[in-house]
Protein backbone atom coordinates (compact mmCIF):
# COMPACT_ATOMS: atom_id res chain seq x y z
CA UNK A 1 0.00 0.00 0.00
CA UNK A 2 2.12 2.88 -1.22
CA UNK A 3 1.46 6.05 -3.14
CA UNK A 4 4.17 8.34 -4.44
CA UNK A 5 3.76 11.70 -2.73
CA UNK A 6 6.53 14.24 -3.25
CA UNK A 7 7.26 16.17 -0.03
CA UNK A 8 8.78 19.64 0.19
CA UNK A 9 9.06 21.96 3.18
CA UNK A 10 5.80 23.73 3.95
CA UNK A 11 7.33 27.21 3.68
CA UNK A 12 7.67 26.85 -0.11
CA UNK A 13 4.88 27.09 -2.70
CA UNK A 14 5.17 23.37 -3.45
CA UNK A 15 5.18 22.64 0.27
CA UNK A 16 1.99 24.62 0.73
CA UNK A 17 0.46 22.63 -2.12
CA UNK A 18 1.40 19.40 -0.35
CA UNK A 19 -0.16 20.74 2.84
CA UNK A 20 -3.38 21.53 0.97
CA UNK A 21 -3.43 18.01 -0.52
CA UNK A 22 -2.96 16.53 2.95
CA UNK A 23 -5.85 18.58 4.33
CA UNK A 24 -8.08 17.49 1.43
CA UNK A 25 -7.19 13.84 2.08
CA UNK A 26 -7.99 14.25 5.77
CA UNK A 27 -11.30 15.94 5.01
CA UNK A 28 -12.20 13.26 2.48
CA UNK A 29 -11.49 10.39 4.89
CA UNK A 30 -13.37 12.10 7.73
CA UNK A 31 -16.43 12.46 5.48
CA UNK A 32 -16.10 8.82 4.44
CA UNK A 33 -15.90 7.86 8.12
CA UNK A 34 -19.17 9.68 8.79
CA UNK A 35 -20.82 7.81 5.91
CA UNK A 36 -19.54 4.49 7.23
CA UNK A 37 -20.81 5.33 10.73
CA UNK A 38 -24.27 5.83 9.27
CA UNK A 39 -24.19 2.22 8.04
CA UNK A 40 -24.32 0.82 11.58
CA UNK A 41 -27.65 2.47 12.36
CA UNK A 42 -28.82 1.54 8.84
CA UNK A 43 -28.37 -2.14 9.73
CA UNK A 44 -30.94 -1.51 12.45
CA UNK A 45 -33.29 -0.09 9.81
CA UNK A 46 -32.71 -3.25 7.77
CA UNK A 47 -33.70 -5.46 10.69
CA UNK A 48 -36.86 -3.44 11.28
CA UNK A 49 -37.67 -3.58 7.56
CA UNK A 50 -37.39 -7.36 7.50
CA UNK A 51 -38.78 -8.23 10.92
CA UNK A 52 -41.31 -5.49 11.67
CA UNK A 53 -41.54 -2.33 13.75
CA UNK A 54 -42.04 -4.32 16.95
CA UNK A 55 -38.27 -4.84 16.79
CA UNK A 56 -37.39 -1.22 17.45
CA UNK A 57 -34.81 -2.55 19.91
CA UNK A 58 -32.73 -3.14 16.77
CA UNK A 59 -32.15 0.59 16.69
CA UNK A 60 -31.07 0.65 20.34
CA UNK A 61 -28.64 -2.18 19.64
CA UNK A 62 -27.02 -0.38 16.70
CA UNK A 63 -26.78 2.85 18.71
CA UNK A 64 -24.94 0.96 21.46
CA UNK A 65 -22.60 -0.57 18.86
CA UNK A 66 -21.82 2.86 17.44
CA UNK A 67 -20.82 4.19 20.85
CA UNK A 68 -18.91 1.12 21.97
CA UNK A 69 -16.83 1.01 18.79
CA UNK A 70 -15.35 4.43 19.51
CA UNK A 71 -14.72 3.68 23.17
CA UNK A 72 -13.25 0.19 22.90
CA UNK A 73 -11.30 0.90 19.71
CA UNK A 74 -9.92 4.02 21.36
CA UNK A 75 -9.09 2.12 24.55
CA UNK A 76 -6.87 -0.55 22.95
CA UNK A 77 -8.38 -1.90 19.75
CA UNK A 78 -6.91 0.71 17.41
CA UNK A 79 -3.37 0.08 18.66
CA UNK A 80 -3.79 -3.69 18.48
CA UNK A 81 -4.97 -3.50 14.87
CA UNK A 82 -2.96 -0.69 13.31
CA UNK A 83 0.20 0.00 15.33
CA UNK A 84 3.56 -1.43 14.20
CA UNK A 85 3.09 -5.11 14.91
CA UNK A 86 4.97 -7.43 17.21
CA UNK A 87 6.25 -10.31 15.05
CA UNK A 88 3.40 -9.73 12.59
CA UNK A 89 0.84 -11.08 15.05
CA UNK A 90 -0.50 -8.14 17.03
CA UNK A 91 -0.09 -4.38 16.93
CA UNK A 92 1.84 -2.77 19.77
CA UNK A 93 -0.90 -2.20 22.41
CA UNK A 94 0.96 0.73 24.00
CA UNK A 95 2.03 2.48 20.78
CA UNK A 96 -0.23 5.50 21.32
CA UNK A 97 -1.35 4.64 24.83
CA UNK A 98 -5.02 4.18 25.72
CA UNK A 99 -7.53 6.57 24.14
CA UNK A 100 -4.94 7.88 21.66
CA UNK A 101 -2.53 9.05 24.33
CA UNK A 102 -5.13 9.92 26.96
CA UNK A 103 -4.04 13.39 28.20
CA UNK A 104 -0.75 13.59 26.30
CA UNK A 105 -0.27 16.08 23.46
CA UNK A 106 3.06 14.68 22.29
CA UNK A 107 2.12 11.28 20.89
CA UNK A 108 2.87 10.79 17.16
CA UNK A 109 0.31 12.40 14.89
CA UNK A 110 -2.01 13.69 17.62
CA UNK A 111 -1.67 17.42 16.95
CA UNK A 112 0.81 17.41 14.09
CA UNK A 113 2.46 15.00 11.74
CA UNK A 114 0.89 11.85 10.36
CA UNK A 115 0.06 8.36 11.51
CA UNK A 116 2.91 6.01 10.56
CA UNK A 117 0.77 3.77 8.33
CA UNK A 118 -0.27 6.72 6.15
CA UNK A 119 3.24 8.14 5.71
CA UNK A 120 5.55 7.97 2.70
CA UNK A 121 6.51 4.31 3.23
CA UNK A 122 2.92 3.09 2.97
CA UNK A 123 -0.26 4.86 1.80
CA UNK A 124 1.43 8.24 1.34
CA UNK A 125 -1.81 10.08 2.09
CA UNK A 126 -0.51 11.67 5.32
CA UNK A 127 -3.56 11.31 7.52
CA UNK A 128 -3.58 12.56 11.08
CA UNK A 129 -3.91 9.91 13.77
CA UNK A 130 -7.41 11.10 14.65
CA UNK A 131 -8.59 10.91 11.05
CA UNK A 132 -7.33 7.38 10.54
CA UNK A 133 -8.69 6.26 13.91
CA UNK A 134 -12.14 7.68 13.22
CA UNK A 135 -12.43 5.95 9.85
CA UNK A 136 -11.28 2.56 11.13
CA UNK A 137 -13.48 2.75 14.24
CA UNK A 138 -16.43 3.35 11.92
CA UNK A 139 -15.50 0.27 9.88
CA UNK A 140 -15.22 -1.78 13.06
CA UNK A 141 -18.66 -0.57 14.14
CA UNK A 142 -20.28 -1.91 10.96
CA UNK A 143 -18.78 -5.37 11.42
CA UNK A 144 -20.30 -5.81 14.88
CA UNK A 145 -23.64 -4.51 13.57
CA UNK A 146 -23.57 -7.40 11.09
CA UNK A 147 -22.71 -9.87 13.84
CA UNK A 148 -25.52 -8.46 15.94
CA UNK A 149 -28.31 -9.31 13.52
CA UNK A 150 -28.22 -12.94 14.65
CA UNK A 151 -28.72 -12.16 18.35
CA UNK A 152 -32.01 -10.32 17.92
CA UNK A 153 -34.55 -11.62 20.46
CA UNK A 154 -31.99 -14.11 21.73
CA UNK A 155 -29.47 -12.85 24.28
CA UNK A 156 -29.26 -10.47 27.20
CA UNK A 157 -28.41 -6.84 26.67
CA UNK A 158 -25.52 -6.99 29.14
CA UNK A 159 -24.12 -10.07 27.39
CA UNK A 160 -24.00 -8.23 24.08
CA UNK A 161 -22.31 -5.15 25.59
CA UNK A 162 -19.60 -7.31 27.18
CA UNK A 163 -19.18 -9.18 23.90
CA UNK A 164 -18.65 -5.87 22.09
CA UNK A 165 -15.71 -5.05 24.36
CA UNK A 166 -14.07 -8.37 23.52
CA UNK A 167 -14.91 -7.97 19.85
CA UNK A 168 -13.30 -4.55 19.46
CA UNK A 169 -10.13 -5.51 21.34
CA UNK A 170 -9.51 -9.13 20.28
CA UNK A 171 -11.91 -10.84 17.88
CA UNK A 172 -11.87 -8.22 15.12
CA UNK A 173 -8.63 -6.35 15.74
CA UNK A 174 -6.08 -9.17 15.75
CA UNK A 175 -7.02 -10.49 12.26
CA UNK A 176 -6.96 -6.87 11.06
CA UNK A 177 -3.38 -6.67 12.35
CA UNK A 178 -2.56 -9.64 10.11
CA UNK A 179 -3.86 -8.24 6.80
CA UNK A 180 -4.69 -4.52 6.91
CA UNK A 181 -1.56 -3.71 8.88
CA UNK A 182 1.39 -3.69 6.43
CA UNK A 183 3.60 -5.30 9.09
CA UNK A 184 1.15 -8.18 9.63
CA UNK A 185 2.18 -11.74 8.79
CA UNK A 186 -0.54 -12.37 6.20
CA UNK A 187 0.06 -9.04 4.50
CA UNK A 188 3.78 -9.82 4.38
CA UNK A 189 3.18 -13.04 2.41
CA UNK A 190 0.89 -11.29 -0.06
CA UNK A 191 -2.66 -11.61 1.33
CA UNK A 192 -4.86 -8.69 0.29
CA UNK A 193 -8.39 -7.63 1.19
CA UNK A 194 -9.06 -4.13 -0.11
CA UNK A 195 -12.02 -3.01 2.01
CA UNK A 196 -13.02 -6.06 4.02
CA UNK A 197 -14.53 -9.01 2.19
CA UNK A 198 -12.80 -11.21 4.76
CA UNK A 199 -12.10 -8.79 7.62
CA UNK A 200 -15.55 -7.18 7.63
CA UNK A 201 -18.16 -9.35 5.93
CA UNK A 202 -16.65 -12.81 6.15
CA UNK A 203 -15.39 -12.31 9.71
CA UNK A 204 -18.79 -10.97 10.78
CA UNK A 205 -20.49 -14.13 9.53
CA UNK A 206 -17.94 -16.38 11.22
CA UNK A 207 -18.17 -14.45 14.50
CA UNK A 208 -21.95 -14.75 14.31
CA UNK A 209 -21.60 -18.53 13.98
CA UNK A 210 -19.54 -18.57 17.17
CA UNK A 211 -22.35 -16.83 19.07
CA UNK A 212 -25.03 -18.96 17.43
CA UNK A 213 -23.28 -22.16 18.50
CA UNK A 214 -23.37 -21.13 22.16
CA UNK A 215 -26.99 -20.05 21.75
CA UNK A 216 -27.78 -23.49 20.31
CA UNK A 217 -26.04 -25.25 23.22
CA UNK A 218 -28.27 -23.37 25.65
CA UNK A 219 -31.39 -23.92 23.55
CA UNK A 220 -30.73 -27.67 23.47
CA UNK A 221 -30.52 -27.68 27.26
CA UNK A 222 -34.08 -26.36 27.23
CA UNK A 223 -35.15 -29.39 25.19
CA UNK A 224 -35.56 -27.44 21.95
CA UNK A 225 -35.17 -29.50 18.78
CA UNK A 226 -34.24 -26.49 16.65
CA UNK A 227 -33.13 -22.95 17.24
CA UNK A 228 -35.89 -20.45 17.79
CA UNK A 229 -36.82 -18.64 14.58
CA UNK A 230 -37.81 -15.01 14.22
CA UNK A 231 -40.44 -14.73 11.45
CA UNK A 232 -40.19 -12.18 8.63
CA UNK A 233 -42.60 -9.26 8.77
CA UNK A 234 -41.61 -7.14 5.78
CA UNK A 235 -42.01 -3.38 5.66
CA UNK A 236 -41.20 -1.92 2.24
CA UNK A 237 -40.59 1.60 3.53
CA UNK A 238 -38.02 0.56 6.11
CA UNK A 239 -36.34 -1.79 3.63
CA UNK A 240 -36.06 0.97 1.04
CA UNK A 241 -34.65 3.40 3.61
CA UNK A 242 -32.11 0.84 4.80
CA UNK A 243 -30.74 -0.04 1.36
CA UNK A 244 -30.58 3.64 0.39
CA UNK A 245 -28.51 4.51 3.46
CA UNK A 246 -26.34 1.39 3.21
CA UNK A 247 -25.64 2.06 -0.46
CA UNK A 248 -24.70 5.66 0.31
CA UNK A 249 -22.61 4.43 3.22
CA UNK A 250 -20.67 2.17 0.85
CA UNK A 251 -19.62 5.39 -0.91
CA UNK A 252 -17.52 5.97 2.19
CA UNK A 253 -16.64 2.35 2.89
CA UNK A 254 -14.89 1.30 -0.33
CA UNK A 255 -13.62 4.60 -1.79
CA UNK A 256 -12.68 5.76 1.72
CA UNK A 257 -10.41 2.75 2.13
CA UNK A 258 -8.12 4.36 -0.45
CA UNK A 259 -7.32 6.78 2.43
CA UNK A 260 -7.04 9.69 0.04
CA UNK A 261 -8.74 11.43 -2.86
CA UNK A 262 -7.31 10.57 -6.29
CA UNK A 263 -8.35 9.15 -9.66
CA UNK A 264 -8.31 5.60 -8.31
CA UNK A 265 -10.87 6.70 -5.70
CA UNK A 266 -13.30 7.53 -8.51
CA UNK A 267 -12.71 4.13 -10.14
CA UNK A 268 -13.35 2.40 -6.80
CA UNK A 269 -16.64 4.26 -6.51
CA UNK A 270 -17.65 3.07 -9.98
CA UNK A 271 -16.75 -0.57 -9.39
CA UNK A 272 -18.63 -0.53 -6.09
CA UNK A 273 -21.86 0.92 -7.42
CA UNK A 274 -21.80 -1.07 -10.66
CA UNK A 275 -21.42 -4.35 -8.81
CA UNK A 276 -24.24 -3.47 -6.42
CA UNK A 277 -26.52 -2.60 -9.33
CA UNK A 278 -25.65 -5.78 -11.23
CA UNK A 279 -26.20 -7.83 -8.07
CA UNK A 280 -29.72 -6.49 -7.64
CA UNK A 281 -30.74 -7.08 -11.28
CA UNK A 282 -29.19 -10.56 -11.30
CA UNK A 283 -30.84 -11.65 -8.05
CA UNK A 284 -34.26 -10.38 -9.13
CA UNK A 285 -33.89 -12.10 -12.51
CA UNK A 286 -32.85 -15.51 -11.21
CA UNK A 287 -35.42 -15.46 -8.43
CA UNK A 288 -38.11 -14.69 -11.02
CA UNK A 289 -36.92 -17.61 -13.16
CA UNK A 290 -37.29 -19.84 -10.11
CA UNK A 291 -40.74 -18.70 -8.91
CA UNK A 292 -42.27 -16.85 -11.91
CA UNK A 293 -43.37 -14.24 -9.39
CA UNK A 294 -42.23 -10.72 -8.54
CA UNK A 295 -39.35 -11.27 -6.09
CA UNK A 296 -40.23 -8.06 -4.26
CA UNK A 297 -38.18 -5.56 -2.29
CA UNK A 298 -36.52 -8.16 -0.07
CA UNK A 299 -34.63 -9.72 -2.98
CA UNK A 300 -33.84 -6.30 -4.43
CA UNK A 301 -32.20 -5.37 -1.13
CA UNK A 302 -30.32 -8.65 -0.67
CA UNK A 303 -29.22 -8.67 -4.31
CA UNK A 304 -27.81 -5.16 -4.00
CA UNK A 305 -26.03 -6.08 -0.79
CA UNK A 306 -24.62 -9.24 -2.39
CA UNK A 307 -23.11 -7.25 -5.26
CA UNK A 308 -21.67 -4.66 -2.88
CA UNK A 309 -20.22 -7.29 -0.57
CA UNK A 310 -18.60 -9.35 -3.34
CA UNK A 311 -16.78 -6.38 -4.84
CA UNK A 312 -15.64 -4.95 -1.49
CA UNK A 313 -12.40 -7.00 -1.15
CA UNK A 314 -11.28 -6.18 -4.70
CA UNK A 315 -12.92 -2.83 -5.48
CA UNK A 316 -9.51 -1.20 -6.00
CA UNK A 317 -8.12 -4.05 -8.08
CA UNK A 318 -10.67 -4.53 -10.87
CA UNK A 319 -12.14 -2.80 -13.91
CA UNK A 320 -15.76 -1.63 -14.21
CA UNK A 321 -16.43 -4.56 -16.54
CA UNK A 322 -15.16 -7.08 -14.00
CA UNK A 323 -17.25 -5.47 -11.27
CA UNK A 324 -20.40 -5.95 -13.36
CA UNK A 325 -19.56 -9.63 -13.92
CA UNK A 326 -18.94 -10.11 -10.21
CA UNK A 327 -22.28 -8.52 -9.40
CA UNK A 328 -24.07 -10.72 -11.93
CA UNK A 329 -22.52 -13.83 -10.38
CA UNK A 330 -23.84 -12.63 -7.03
CA UNK A 331 -27.47 -13.27 -7.98
CA UNK A 332 -27.43 -17.05 -8.41
CA UNK A 333 -24.78 -17.33 -5.68
CA UNK A 334 -27.07 -15.64 -3.17
CA UNK A 335 -30.11 -17.73 -4.12
CA UNK A 336 -28.08 -20.94 -3.80
CA UNK A 337 -26.51 -19.88 -0.48
CA UNK A 338 -29.87 -18.80 0.93
CA UNK A 339 -31.37 -22.24 0.24
CA UNK A 340 -28.34 -24.12 1.50
CA UNK A 341 -28.05 -22.16 4.74
CA UNK A 342 -31.76 -22.35 5.51
CA UNK A 343 -31.49 -26.12 6.02
CA UNK A 344 -29.56 -26.31 9.33
CA UNK A 345 -31.84 -26.25 12.35
CA UNK A 346 -29.24 -25.30 14.95
CA UNK A 347 -29.10 -21.60 14.10
CA UNK A 348 -31.47 -18.81 13.17
CA UNK A 349 -30.28 -16.16 10.71
CA UNK A 350 -33.34 -13.92 10.14
CA UNK A 351 -31.64 -11.12 8.20
CA UNK A 352 -29.28 -13.26 6.12
CA UNK A 353 -25.84 -12.41 7.47
CA UNK A 354 -24.52 -15.80 6.33
CA UNK A 355 -25.69 -16.04 2.68
CA UNK A 356 -24.98 -12.36 1.97
CA UNK A 357 -22.02 -11.32 4.08
CA UNK A 358 -20.19 -14.55 4.88
CA UNK A 359 -20.63 -16.25 1.49
CA UNK A 360 -20.41 -13.05 -0.56
CA UNK A 361 -17.40 -11.71 1.31
CA UNK A 362 -15.38 -14.93 1.19
CA UNK A 363 -16.23 -15.46 -2.48
CA UNK A 364 -15.04 -11.94 -3.26
CA UNK A 365 -11.72 -12.57 -1.51
CA UNK A 366 -11.16 -15.71 -3.62
CA UNK A 367 -11.87 -13.67 -6.76
CA UNK A 368 -8.87 -11.40 -6.06
CA UNK A 369 -6.66 -13.97 -7.76
CA UNK A 370 -9.09 -14.29 -10.67
CA UNK A 371 -10.29 -10.80 -11.66
CA UNK A 372 -7.53 -8.45 -10.43
CA UNK A 373 -5.59 -6.35 -12.92
CA UNK A 374 -2.22 -4.98 -11.89
CA UNK A 375 -2.81 -1.62 -13.57
CA UNK A 376 -5.83 -0.90 -11.34
CA UNK A 377 -4.18 -2.35 -8.24
CA UNK A 378 -1.07 -0.23 -8.78
CA UNK A 379 -3.16 2.93 -9.08
CA UNK A 380 -4.83 2.03 -5.79
CA UNK A 381 -1.46 1.58 -4.06
CA UNK A 382 -0.90 -2.17 -4.44
CA UNK A 383 1.72 -2.52 -7.21
CA UNK A 384 2.74 -6.01 -6.10
CA UNK A 385 -0.65 -7.58 -6.79
CA UNK A 386 -0.42 -9.73 -9.95
CA UNK A 387 -2.95 -9.94 -12.76
CA UNK A 388 -5.66 -12.49 -12.05
CA UNK A 389 -6.19 -15.78 -13.83
CA UNK A 390 -8.59 -14.18 -16.33
CA UNK A 391 -5.97 -11.61 -17.31
CA UNK A 392 -2.93 -13.82 -17.87
CA UNK A 393 -1.60 -13.94 -14.31
CA UNK A 394 -0.69 -17.63 -14.60
CA UNK A 395 1.37 -19.06 -11.74
CA UNK A 396 1.42 -15.74 -9.89
CA UNK A 397 -2.37 -15.62 -9.95
CA UNK A 398 -2.62 -19.21 -8.69
CA UNK A 399 -0.22 -18.31 -5.88
CA UNK A 400 -2.44 -15.34 -5.02
CA UNK A 401 -5.48 -17.61 -4.83
CA UNK A 402 -3.54 -19.92 -2.50
CA UNK A 403 -2.50 -17.06 -0.24
CA UNK A 404 -6.09 -15.82 -0.04
CA UNK A 405 -7.30 -19.32 0.88
CA UNK A 406 -4.70 -19.43 3.67
CA UNK A 407 -5.92 -16.04 4.91
CA UNK A 408 -9.55 -17.22 4.87
CA UNK A 409 -8.69 -20.36 6.86
CA UNK A 410 -6.51 -18.56 9.41
CA UNK A 411 -8.94 -15.70 10.03
CA UNK A 412 -12.01 -17.96 10.08
CA UNK A 413 -10.53 -20.35 12.64
CA UNK A 414 -9.34 -17.52 14.88
CA UNK A 415 -12.60 -15.57 14.71
CA UNK A 416 -14.87 -18.58 15.28
CA UNK A 417 -12.86 -19.90 18.22
CA UNK A 418 -12.50 -16.52 19.96
CA UNK A 419 -16.14 -15.61 19.32
CA UNK A 420 -17.37 -18.90 20.71
CA UNK A 421 -15.05 -18.77 23.74
CA UNK A 422 -16.10 -15.20 24.47
CA UNK A 423 -19.76 -16.22 24.28
CA UNK A 424 -19.13 -19.23 26.52
CA UNK A 425 -17.27 -17.22 29.17
CA UNK A 426 -19.89 -14.47 29.13
CA UNK A 427 -22.58 -17.12 29.48
CA UNK A 428 -20.85 -18.58 32.53
CA UNK A 429 -20.40 -15.15 34.10
CA UNK A 430 -24.01 -14.11 33.56
CA UNK A 431 -25.52 -17.56 34.29
CA UNK A 432 -26.64 -17.97 30.72
CA UNK A 433 -26.48 -16.06 27.48
CA UNK A 434 -30.16 -16.29 26.62
CA UNK A 435 -32.77 -13.81 27.77
CA UNK A 436 -34.79 -15.77 30.32
CA UNK A 437 -37.93 -13.65 30.10
CA UNK A 438 -38.17 -14.02 26.34
CA UNK A 439 -37.51 -17.77 26.30
CA UNK A 440 -40.09 -18.37 29.00
CA UNK A 441 -42.75 -17.28 26.51
CA UNK A 442 -43.95 -19.65 23.82
CA UNK A 443 -43.80 -18.02 20.38
CA UNK A 444 -44.66 -14.46 21.35
CA UNK A 445 -42.58 -11.91 19.44
CA UNK A 446 -43.28 -8.71 21.38
CA UNK A 447 -40.04 -7.38 22.94
CA UNK A 448 -39.88 -7.95 26.66
CA UNK A 449 -39.16 -5.32 29.28
CA UNK A 450 -35.81 -6.97 29.99
CA UNK A 451 -34.11 -5.32 27.03
CA UNK A 452 -33.66 -8.46 24.98
CA UNK A 453 -32.38 -8.41 21.42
Amino acid sequence: MSHFHFRIANDTPWGLLNLAIDLVNNLWVLICGLLVFSMTISVGFLEVGELGRKFDNSLLKTAIITASSLLFMGFLGFNIAFSPSLDGIIGNPVYNGIFLGMFSSSDPGILSGTYWLTGAAYSGTYLATGTFFFFEAACASVTLALVGVVVLRKIKLMAFIIYSAVYFTIIWTIPVAWIWNPTGWLYSIGARDFAGGLLVHGAAGIAALGIMYQVWVEEKKRGMLESRKVPLNLNGGWLTLSILLLWIGWFGFNPGTELGLNYSTVMILLTTFLSGSAGMISTMFFKYLETRENPGMLYAVNGTLMGLVIVTPLAGFVSPGSSVILGLIGGPLFIFAEKLLSRPKWFSDPVGVLPVHAVGGLFGVLMIGVFSQNVFASAAGYPGLPDGLLFGGGISALHQVGVEILAIVAVSVFVFVTSYLASLIISKALHGLLNETDYSKSTETTPSAEGDY
